[in-house]
């Protein structure tokens, strides 16, 4: 099941940030697990929907979908 938040940072750099979920979590994201093309980045305030799987280091998100993003 696909949960919502919003992109609490993401360093471009880095290649990671952290995702506030809408059930008061924070969700570490890496840019491999981002969906689309070309370069994988996420701003701070960006609206995505994502799946929440269990890391070693926490919770983290997998297919990370920018809502704003329309989809072919």
């Amino acid at each position: 099941m696909m949960s919502e938040g919003t992109v609490k940072w993401f360093n471009q750099r880095k290649g990671y940030g952290f995702i506030s979920a809408a059930d008061g979590r924070d969700i570490f994201v890496h840019y491999s697990n981002i969906s689309g093309e070309g370069f994988k980045t996420l701003a701070e305030g960006d609206p995505v929907s994502f799946d929440v799987v269990d890391g070693e280091k926490g919770p983290r998100a997998e297919n990370v979908v920018q809502k704003s993003a329309t989809v072919s």
